[in-house]
C-alpha cells in the first residue's frame, strides 16, 4: 500500500481540467457512502435505542424479568451467547415484592400487572390499585377496591355500588363497583385479586420501587439488587432502562434495527465497496495511455502511484461527505416507515451522530485508495520504452491472482449449493446464502473471462444483425475488461433483487395454497383483538353447529439449525380450544405421521419443515420456549405438512394461555349448517372458508416489506452503478466513435452498434444474475417450504425489461452526445 501525500500539481491539474474523467468515480463513491452511512445510522440507533419512562417515571428503580432467552452457540473458545427476545412478556415471582420493599432506602415496592379485560365487548386494561401511586390516579367517587370489587372509568354506564360483569383472562366474573376515576379504558382491582385474575397466578410484570428522601437511584438499585438476589432472570433498571420495561416492543425494535443495519448493512457495504472499487479501477484503466505517456517521458512508478493516490484524496473525501446527506435521508425514511408499520415504538428517536458518517467517508477513501493502488500497479511497472505500445493492447482476461481466487470462489459456491441441496430447513437456507455470496465474488474476480465467454456466445446471433451487430460482437470480445466492468453491477442487481423478492413470492404462494387446502370448516368466527373467553363454548352450543374449535394464536421459540448456525427461531403457534379429534374436522393439516387425536396437555404437533430443522420426529421431545420464556419439552404426537398456511406448532390452549398476556382466541372454526351462521354473528365476524384470510403475522409482514426495500436499495444502487459504468465506457470511446465516422460509418450504424453492445451487456448480466438467484432460491425454498420457488412471470419480466431499458438508455444517451461533438464528416 502507499502513503497518501499532499496533493501534487499533476493530480490537481487532472481533476481541474478533466473533471469528466472523474465524474463516474465520484458518483460511485458517493452512492457507496450513502449506503454505508444509512446502514450505520440504523445500526447505531438499534444499539442506543431507548424509551423514556412514563408509567414508571416516579419510581427510580424498576425490577423486571430478563426479556430475552439466552442460548450458548458453538463450543470452546468460539462459543458465544445468543440472545433472542421473548415473543410475549417474561414475568417475575410475586414473592420478590416483599424482598424489594425490604431493601435499605426503599420507601415502597409495588408489584405491577397489566392485562386486557372486556366489558360487553369493550376492551379495557386492568391494573392493581397499588399502581395508582405510579400514575397519580385519584378517585372521583367511592373508595379503593377490595376483593370482589372494581374501580371503573367515570364514563362507564355503571355507578358506585352497582354490579358489573367483566370478561377476564380467567373467565367471566361479576364485581361490585367500588368507585370511579377519570382514567379512560382502565379498571382497577385490589392488588392481590389483580394478580389472580391476570391468568398468571403468583407472577407479576414488574416491581416499581419508590425511594426514601435522599436516596440516590444508583444506590437504591444496588440495594434492591442485593435484596432480590442475583439471578440470571432478574434485571434491575434505572433511567431510560425503565422505559424498556414499559414498552415490550423496544427489544423487538432493537433486533430489527440491528438486523437491518448490521446483517444487511454488511452485505450492502460489501456490494457498494465492491462496485465502487470496480468503477475506480475502470477509471484508472481508461487512462492507461495517459499513464503510459508519463512513463515514456520519464515519470517514475512512485510518481504515478502518488498521483493516483492524490487524485483519490481529492475526490473521495468530498464524495463521502456528500454521500452522507442522501444516507441520512434514506435512514430517516426507512426508520419512519418502520415506525408507521409498528415495528418501532413511537418514542424511539433516530440517532444520527458523527460516527457512521465518518465511517462512511473513511470507507469511500479507503475504497478509492485501495482500488487505485491495485489498478496502478501495472501501468507503474511497465518499462518506459514499452508503455505506449502495451497501453494500446487489451490485457488478457485472466490474472495470476484473481483467476485462481475466482475459481476457488466458484468451487466454494458449488460446494455450498451441494450442501444446501442435501440438507433441509434452516441449514439449507443458511447454506443457500453462501451460494449467492461465493458466486458473486466469483463473478467479480472472473469478470473479464466471463465477459469474453458471454461475448462469444451472445455474439454469434449478433453477427446476423448486419455490420453493426458484427462490429458490436467484435468490440465486446476484444474488450472483455471493459465489458466486465459493466456486466458485474448488473449481475449484482439481478441476483440480489431476485433472491430477496422471489423468496417472498414463493413463501406467499405456498402459504396461500396451504391455507386454502387446510381450512375445512364451514364458517370462521373472527375478531382481531380477540373473542370473548366463552366464545368457543357458545359457538358449540349454537343450534346447527356440530363442531367448534377455538384458536389462540401466539409464538414460541424453538432451537433450530446446527453448530455455529444454531439459533432460537420465533415460530408461529396455535393453541386449540377443543380436542385434537375435533381440530381434524375443521382443519386438514395433512398429517404425515402420528395423529392429532393424541393432542393433550404436555404434547404438541409440528410442521414437517420444523421437524426437519430440529431433526425431531413423532414420539420425540421438542425443546421450546413458551411465549413468556418458560422452558418446556412437550412430546410430539403428530407431524403435518400444512403448517406454513396455519401454524408451525399446534398445542392445547391450556399449555399456552397461562404464558401470554392476552389469552383470548382470535378465531373459532365451526362445522355448521348455513342457518347457524346468522346466530354466530353475535360472537364476531363470520366468514366462510373461501373468504377466510390468514392472520398475518406482523413480524412476517415487516420482514417481507424490509426484504422488498433491501432489494430496492441494493438493486437500485447496483443499477445506478451499472448505468454509471456504461456512461463512463461510452464517453471514453469518443475517439473510437469519431474514427468510425471518419472511415465512412453512418451515424445510424454507430448508434446501432452501441445499442447491440448495450443489449449484449444487459442480457449477459441479467442471465448471470438469474442463474445465481436460481442457484440460491431452489435449495433455500426447498429447505424453508419444501417446494420449488415461484417466480411470477410478469414481475420477472419487469426486472429484465428495466435492466435492458436502463442499459440501453445509459449507453445511447452519452453516445448521441459524443457523436454530436465530433467533427467527422457525414
Amino acid at each position: 500500500m502507499f502513503t497518501p501525500h499532499v496533493p501534487n500539481g499533476l493530480a490537481r491539474a487532472a481533476v481541474r481540467f478533466k473533471p469528466a474523467s472523474f465524474a463516474g468515480t465520484f458518483v460511485a463513491l458517493l452512492l457507496a457512502a450513502a449506503i454505508v452511512s444509512a446502514c450505520g445510522i440504523l445500526l447505531e440507533t438499534g444499539l442506543r435505542a431507548s424509551v423514556p419512562a412514563e408509567r414508571y417515571a416516579k419510581a427510580p428503580v424498576v425490577v423486571a424479568a430478563d426479556q430475552q432467552v439466552h442460548m450458548t452457540v458453538g463450543s470452546g473458545e468460539g462459543a458465544y451467547d445468543a440472545a433472542t427476545p421473548v415473543p410475549d412478556t417474561a414475568r417475575l415471582p410475586a414473592s420478590l415484592v416483599a424482598k424489594a420493599a425490604s431493601a435499605p432506602g426503599a420507601a415502597a415496592a409495588i408489584g405491577d400487572v397489566g392485562y386486557p379485560v372486556r366489558q360487553d365487548g369493550t376492551p379495557l386494561t386492568a391494573h392493581g390499585w397499588g399502581s395508582t401511586a405510579l400514575t397519580g390516579t385519584r378517585l372521583l367517587t367511592g373508595e379503593a377496591p377490595r376483593a370482589g370489587e372494581v374501580v371503573v372509568p367515570a364514563g362507564a354506564k355503571h355507578r358506585t355500588g352497582e354490579n358489573i360483569t367483566l370478561d377476564t383472562p380467567v373467565g367471566m366474573r361479576e364485581f361490585r363497583v367500588a368507585g370511579t376515576t377519570a382514567t379512560d379504558a382502565t379498571v382497577w382491582f385490589a392488588d392481590r385479586q389483580a394478580v389472580q385474575l391476570s391468568g398468571h397466578p403468583g407472577r407479576i410484570d414488574a416491581i416499581a420501587v419508590l425511594a426514601t428522601p435522599g436516596t440516590a437511584p444508583d444506590t437504591l438499585a444496588d440495594q434492591v439488587r442485593e435484596a432480590v438476589g442475583h439471578t440470571a432472570h432478574t434485571r434491575v433498571h434505572t433511567g431510560d432502562g425503565r422505559g424498556g420495561v414499559e414498552d415490550a416492543g423496544l427489544a423487538g425494535a432493537q433486533e430489527v434495527l440491528i438486523g437491518l443495519g448490521g446483517s444487511f448493512g454488511g452485505v450492502a457495504a460489501m456490494v457498494a465497496v465492491f462496485t465502487a472499487a470496480g468503477t475506480v479501477a475502470l477509471s484508472v484503466g481508461q487512462r492507461s495511455r495517459e499513464f503510459a505517456l508519463l512513463r515514456a517521458i520519464g515519470a517514475t512508478p512512485r510518481q504515478l502511484r502518488r498521483t493516483i493516490a492524490t487524485e483519490s484524496l481529492l475526490i473521495a473525501p468530498l464524495a463521502g461527505a456528500l454521500g452522507a446527506l442522501p444516507g441520512i435521508a434514506l435512514a430517516r425514511w426507512w426508520f419512519g416507515q418502520l415506525q408507521d408499520k409498528g415495528a418501532i415504538p413511537g418514542p424511539v428517536d433516530l440517532h444520527v451522530s458523527w460516527l457512521p458518517l465518518t465511517i462512511a467517508t473513511a470507507t469511500a477513501m479507503l475504497t478509492a485508495l485501495s482500488a487505485g493502488y491495485f489498478a496502478a500497479r501495472r501501468p507503474s511497472k511497465i518499462k518506459p520504452g514499452l508503455a505506449l505500445a502495451q497501453s494500446a493492447v487489451e490485457r488478457p482476461p485472466y490474472g495470476w491472482i484473481r483467476t485462481p481466487l475466482g475459481i476457488a470462489a466458484l468451487i466454494g459456491g458449488g460446494l455450498f449449493a451441494d450442501v444446501a441441496a442435501s440438507t433441509s430447513g434452516d441449514d439449507a437456507a443458511n447454506a443457500a446464502l453462501g451460494v449467492v455470496m461465493f458466486f458473486m465474488i466469483a463473478v467479480g474476480l472472473l469478470g473479464p473471462l466471463i465477459a469474453r465467454i458471454c461475448a462469444a456466445v451472445i455474439g454469434l446471433p449478433l453477427r446476423a444483425a448486419g455490420a453493426s451487430g458484427s462490429l458490436a460482437a467484435a468490440n465486446s470480445r476484444t474488450n472483455s475488461r471493459r465489458l466486465a466492468s459493466a456486466i458485474t453491477p448488473i449481475v449484482l442487481a439481478m441476483a440480489f433483487s431476485s433472491t430477496l423478492v422471489f423468496m417472498h413470492t414463493s413463501e406467499d404462494r405456498v402459504i396461500a395454497h396451504q391455507l386454502r387446502d387446510a381450512v375445512t370448516a364451514d364458517h370462521i368466527v373472527s375478531a382481531p383483538a380477540g373473542l370473548a373467553s366463552d366464545a368457543t363454548a357458545r359457538a358449540a352450543a349454537t343450534p346447527g353447529v356440530s363442531t367448534a374449535v377455538g384458536l389462540l394464536r401466539g409464538s414460541v421459540l424453538v432451537p433450530t439449525g446446527s453448530g455455529g448456525d444454531r439459533i432460537l427461531q420465533n415460530i408461529s403457534a396455535q393453541g386449540i380450544i377443543g380436542s385434537g379429534a375435533d381440530l381434524a374436522k375443521v382443519q386438514d393439516l395433512d398429517v404425515r405421521t402420528g395423529s392429532l387425536a393424541g393432542l393433550r396437555p404436555g404434547t404438541v404437533a409440528i410442521d414437517t419443515t420444523l421437524a426437519g430443522s430440529t431433526k425431531r420426529a413423532t414420539g420425540d421431545r421438542l425443546t421450546l420456549r413458551l411465549p413468556d420464556g418458560t422452558e418446556a419439552s412437550p412430546k410430539i404426537v403428530a407431524v403435518y405438512g400444512r403448517g406454513l398456511g396455519t401454524s408451525l406448532v399446534t398445542l392445547p390452549a391450556t399449555d399456552l394461555r397461562t404464558h401470554v398476556t392476552s389469552p383470548y382466541a382470535s378465531d373459532v372454526l365451526v362445522r355448521a349448517t348455513p342457518a347457524a351462521a346468522q346466530e354466530l354473528t353475535a360472537l364476531g365476524t363470520v366468514t366462510d372458508r373461501s373468504g377466510y384470510a390468514a392472520a398475518r403475522d406482523q413480524d412476517r409482514e415487516i420482514n417481507a416489506w424490509a426484504n422488498t426495500v433491501m432489494a430496492a436499495v441494493l438493486g437500485g444502487f447496483a443499477a445506478v452503478a451499472a448505468a454509471n459504468t456504461l456512461v463512463m465506457t461510452v464517453l471514453d470511446r469518443r475517439r473510437e466513435l469519431t474514427m468510425l465516422r471518419l472511415v465512412g460509418s453512418t451515424r445510424r450504424q454507430v448508434m446501432d452498434m452501441i445499442r447491440w453492445e448495450a443489449l449484449l451487456v444487459t442480457v449477459a448480466g441479467a442471465a448471470l444474475g438469474t442463474a445465481i438467484a436460481l442457484a440460491t432460491l431452489f435449495p433455500m425454498m426447498k429447505g424453508l417450504t419444501g417446494e420449488s420457488p415461484y417466480i411470477p412471470p410478469a414481475l420477472y419480466g419487469s426486472f429484465v425489461a428495466a435492466t435492458i431499458g436502463l442499459g440501453l438508455a445509459a449507453a445511447t444517451v452519452p453516445a448521441r452526445a459524443a457523436l454530436r461533438r465530433t467533427a467527422a464528416r457525414p
